[in-house]
């Protein structure tokens, strides 16, 4: 048996955790097995990871964050995301594999063949449906700004940001498995776009 593997990604304040959560409850409720992780993260070393990569002390180069995350991302995928997949839950994952294209790929500049070579190396499987959350990159900051004090990558600067933003777009805009979701409203308008989008790829998790 094979589960759904669901991503959510989007810009730093765009509300893709909160709404994560939510539909996290929704699926728990309709009796479906569900898996709530996230990147960099889900495994201990994954987490010692995030801390390292957030850390705003911390000075890493875009070619090192990129090596960092899959890194993390290969010990996630084979003792969290498969392992699930396997047992037939929905995995619902908070950043995944664009998230890597969009930072250190649109906002780190790093050379898209390296990217890609590294990513096919390391994901041998990518998602059913990627949600992007798509929001403005001054309300999206101003929204994490009162989460308490920016980590290492939401200090980066308004170019750096509106780069990852048009990235995300562009996966949005080529990748068949990936939604553009407004990110704007209220959090039940939010989530009223994502279940529609839910009942055109997955009908029985839509309803």
């Amino acid at each position: 048996m094979n589960g759904r593997f669901i991503t959510f990604e989007g810009p730093e304040g765009a509300g893709k955790t909160t709404q994560l959560a939510r539909l996290a409850d929704r699926l728990t409720s309709a009796g479906e097995a569900v898996c709530v992780t996230r990147e960099p993260g889900g495994t201990k070393g994954g987490e010692a990871v995030r801390a390292a990569l957030l850390t705003p002390e911390a000075e890493w180069s875009p070619l090192a964050e990129l090596l960092l995350m899959n890194a993390a991302r290969d010990a996630h995928m084979r003792e969290v995301i498969l392992p699930a997949l396997e047992t037939g839950a929905t995995v619902l994952c908070d950043r995944f594999a664009d998230s890597t294209r969009a930072y250190q790929g649109g906002g780190g500049k790093v050379d898209a063949d390296l990217l890609i070579r590294i990513e096919r190396a390391v994901c041998s499987r990518m998602p059913d449906l990627t949600l992007i959350f798509d929001l403005d990159v001054e309300e999206g900051l101003a929204r994490a700004d009162g989460r308490g004090a920016r980590d290492r990558f939401e200090q980066k600067g308004l170019d750096y940001h509106r780069d990852v933003r048009a990235a995300f777009r562009t996966i949005a805009e080529t990748e068949p498995r990936a939604v553009l979701i407004d990110a704007g409203g209220t959090p039940d308008e939010v989530s009223a776009r994502i279940l529609s989008a839910l009942q055109v790829r997955f009908p029985e998790l839509g309803e």
